[in-house]
């Protein structure tokens, strides 16, 4: 266990970037699946890449089973690291591959019920849109099997604090996908042309491919996280870990409703409207990969040192988080407000297209900004265990504010004046994050005197 006790000595600034920076690529991979799809499929139509972007809203409800599974282990194990209860990082090692099977159960079979007439009500009654979007996001989700266990065996390494092993499934999915992709969408080297199924299939393979390197590395090199599947977990385990994971799900899944809200606004303007708020959702996964994987990076660090009884270096932890995810952010956000036209050309924007996004870009680059202090309090609720405060702090900046003040801008008619709904949301949102992050550190205070340290 000596290993784990890094998280409570290193010098914090060290920390934040060691434990992150892996977080960031494994984000970084994860948002390139998409935005490597929709590069590709924007060479076949603006209608392949509209479905892309209809699907989109599926696939982050896929993803916030797996992430909120991801989450809650990775905040049980860490805690467990620091208390050195070994036996109880087994329970909840064995508990998490549970859930993560469960989780593609239950996604699969929402796919036979719910994909076509998902399309056939977002499409708008365009069947060619429809058609590239149910061919897309079946294979997707009947076999996300491998994405549900890579999302478990990479938060393995990174409880551990053997954050480096990251780099190995990262190279294995990433690579995979970005090879597969243009072969099966354009049918290179003798292959049909598959359009948006090869893309589906490309993405699920690359999925496979780091979910088998994932256990390849924790059995060889990850000794201290035993981990197998059983029929039988631990059910202490698995409430703990549902306990801190299901906010995250629930806040992203809300999130998702809101993409599909979201279209459903944006079509009254125009199919390509949907097609730039697709990019932008797409673009968001790349630009705040680095604030997203250092604020990942926050939950184990702040799960370890609450075990361990270390309340300062919680705090410390925070302001280092902040201090780096602001920095991580900057460029993205340059090159965002400086070059969108530039951005958008990577889509094959057509001069419609540009004219829509554009300003979309430039005005959603800052609502992202505004967010980077709300994401890095949300995530340190999370590590304390207070996933409902968390979800509460997320729903409200990221489902209810900006759904609300979108259905009444859209009165306007101004398309512009719409995407200002998400500044006015992250800027609302600040100070409920500053009210619960003050009230969780209070009661750390408050357990800290009664506990003599």
């Amino acid at each position: 266990m000596e290993k784990e006790n890094v998280m409570g000595t290193e010098k914090m600034s060290k920390l934040i970037l060691v434990t992150g920076i892996p977080l960031m690529l494994s984000l970084l991979i994860n948002s390139l699946y998409n935005f490597v799809d929709s590069v590709f499929v924007s060479r076949v139509s603006e209608d392949a890449l509209t479905a892309l972007s209809l699907a989109s809203p599926v696939q982050f409800m896929v993803s916030a089973l797996g992430l909120g599974n991801a989450v809650g282990l990775n905040a049980v194990i860490s805690r467990a690291l620091g208390e050195r209860r070994p036996d109880k990082v087994r329970s909840a090692a064995d508990a998490s591959i549970f859930i993560a099977v469960c989780s593609w159960v239950i996604i699969a079979v929402c796919c036979l019920i719910f994909v076509k007439p998902y399309f056939y009500w977002q499409s708008g009654g365009n069947e060619v849109i429809a058609g590239y979007g149910r061919d897309y996001l079946t294979v997707c989700m009947l076999f996300s099997f491998g994405q549900m266990g890579q999302w478990v065996f990479d938060r393995f390494v990174i409880a551990s604090g053997r954050s480096q092993l990251f780099l190995f499934t990262l190279s294995a999915a990433s690579v995979t996908n970005l090879i597969l992709d243009p072969i099966f969408i354009f049918g290179w080297f003798g292959l049909p042309r598959m359009e948006a199924l090869g893309a589906a299939i490309a993405t699920v393979i690359g999925q496979c491919v780091g979910c088998l390197a994932g256990i390849f590395i924790n059995r060889r090199w990850n000794k201290d996280i035993p981990f197998g599947f059983t029929l039988r977990p631990d059910l202490q385990s698995i409430r703990a870990i549902l306990k801190v994971g299901v906010p995250s799900t629930l806040v992203q899944m809300l999130t998702s409703f809101v993409s599909i809200a979201m279209n459903s606004i944006l079509l009254a303007f125009s199919s390509t409207a949907v097609a730039v708020y697709g990019i932008c959702s797409r673009l968001y996964g790349i630009v705040t990969v680095g604030v997203h994987g250092i604020d990942n990076g926050l939950i184990p660090i702040v799960a370890f040192n609450y075990g361990a009884g270390k309340y300062g270096r919680i705090d410390e932890a925070i302001r280092w988080t902040l201090i780096d995810s602001v920095f991580l952010f900057l460029p993205f956000f340059a090159v965002l407000e400086l070059m969108p036209g530039v951005v958008l050309t990577l889509f094959d924007a057509s001069p419609f297209m540009l004219d829509i996004g554009i300003p979309a870009l430039r005005i959603l680059a800052v609502s992202y900004l505004f967010s980077v202090p709300n994401l890095v309090f949300a995530a340190g609720l999370q590590g304390l265990s207070l996933g409902t405060n968390s979800m509460v702090l997320t729903m409200t900046r990221q489902a209810v504010l900006p759904i609300l003040f979108a259905l009444l801008l859209r009165f306007f008619g101004n398309l512009t004046l719409l995407w200002t709904a998400f500044i006015l949301a992250e800027t609302l949102g600040l100070p409920l994050a500053l009210y619960l992050w003050r009230r969780a550190r209070k009661g750390l205070s408050d357990a800290a005197v009664a506990e003599g340290r």
